[in-house]
């Protein structure tokens, strides 16, 4: 695959490499969609998992939002060299890799349930998320290279679609199993045995969820396996760690990089602590099984919202539509923390339709003309998704002091920098 160098700015201190054709795949766009629904439905599943493990643990908001923080830590820690396995790799055994790597993480469920310890919970968490980064360190920049250049915001937004249709359906099947739970006591009121016994029994079902993925990770990964040949047009540069940090010296694709850190901080500090938020006697004061189900709601704001989204950004500036959602996920916000009832549940609930463009808008305008780097940014990319392990914590924090309403000035402030990325970024690179 030929690739024209670009010429370099004079505010860019590094050159820019023009994109070259598409890469010769047909129907592998379909794999790839596979590819965003199975990572994008077990990601969401933690939201349902961490009022479940809160109440057995006896956990505060903070101690809770550690879920979260040793699943996104890990895109922190693998995202690089995860991008340099994909290019050594390819796509295809790249994305093997990843599955495989999900399923063990999904079979360290059995330990933790028989354990009963929360610390095996978390490391089962962690190695999850490594494979979780893996298959997103495939997908990212896969569906960029499988069509023009020209409509490569569009593609992944509707790629990105798949990916909400997974965090719309997975919450709402894990609330009937995982938060239905049938005790009539709590983990507050047991100690010593009982307690062990009784954490023990209500993670079961945690366990049977997540083995059942495991199963369909296999053979997801055999079907992958089975056509690891089919991509044809491959390259990648050979490039050193110095020189993929390097791309941050670009202002456009760092300023990107930063907004992914604090979009997905931002959602994921929302979406793991809804349930508890809806369940407040002042909001909706729902039981948590019903609580649950409605982070669906949150999701599939996002699900919609993609679909229209990639029609919209074919007619519209895609870095003016992010400045616009954004703004409407501040507003909605402000509106939850500032009202009770039905208004403070569902106004928060309908961020997540402003959500929906963001990750891959602020991606794609961020990785404009890499070229051949695309595996360097898309690491670099997932790196930044670490915010989805430090902002929901920092939120956690806030909420143990000041409650879940008034820490949501967090989210809103992370919503107002990436509003200016979108102005910053309006233009093309």
């Amino acid at each position: 695959m030929a690739l024209a160098p670009g010429v370099a700015t004079s505010t860019d201190p590094n050159p820019i490499e023009e994109e070259g054709p598409p890469i010769d795949a047909p129907g592998l766009n379909y794999f790839v969609f596979a590819l965003f629904f199975i990572f994008g439905g077990i990601t969401s599943l933690n939201d349902v998992i961490i009022p479940k493990l809160k109440e057995l643990f006896t956990l505060s908001f903070f101690e809770a939002s550690l879920v979260q923080f040793c699943f996104f830590i890990a895109y922190a820690v693998v995202g690089i060299p995860g991008a340099r396995l994909v290019k050594k790799l390819g796509y295809m055994r790249g994305a093997v890799a990843g599955l495989l790597t999900m399923m063990v993480g999904c079979l360290l469920f059995i330990p933790a349930s028989q354990t009963a310890v929360f610390g095996v919970f978390l490391f089962a968490y962690f190695i999850l998320a490594t494979g979780v980064v893996l298959v997103q360190i495939v997908a990212n920049p896969l569906i960029s290279l499988l069509g023009p250049a020209k409509t490569t915001h569009s593609r992944l937004t509707f790629a990105q679609a798949f990916n909400s249709l997974g965090t719309t359906i997975f919450p709402y099947v894990g609330s009937i199993l995982i938060l239905g739970s049938l005790a009539t006591v709590t983990a507050a009121e047991l100690s010593g045995a009982e307690l062990q016994a009784y954490r023990t029994a209500e993670s079961q079902a945690i366990v049977n969820g997540y083995l059942g993925l495991a199963a369909a990770l296999a053979v997801v990964a055999a079907i992958v396996w089975a056509f690891r040949n089919r991509l044809k047009g491959e390259q990648h540069d050979e490039s050193s760690l110095a020189e993929g940090i390097a791309l941050l010296k670009r202002s456009r694709f760092g300023y990107g990089a930063a907004c992914i850190f604090l979009y997905v901080g931002a959602e994921v500090a929302i979406g793991s602590f809804i349930v508890n938020y809806l369940m407040q006697a002042e909001v909706l004061n729902l039981a948590e099984q019903d609580a649950g189900k409605l982070i669906s709601l949150y999701w599939g704001g996002a699900l919609v919202g993609r679909f229209i989204g990639s029609g919209l950004l074919r007619m519209v500036s895609p870095g003016l539509l992010l400045a616009t959602v954004a703004t409407g996920a501040i507003t909605l916000i402000a509106i939850s923390a500032n009202s009770t009832g039905v208004v403070a549940g569902y106004s928060l609930l309908a961020v997540g339709l402003m959500n929906s463009i963001m990750f891959p808008t602020i991606f794609s305008l961020a990785c404009e003309k890499l070229g051949p780097r695309a595996a360097d940014g898309s690491g670099i990319i997932n790196v930044a998704i670490a915010g989805g392990a430090v902002i929901p914590a920092i939120y956690g924090a806030l909420a143990d002091q000041v409650g879940l309403a008034a820490a949501l000035a967090l989210p809103a402030a992370c919503y107002a920098i990436i509003a200016g990325f979108g102005i910053f970024a309006r233009k093309p690179a």
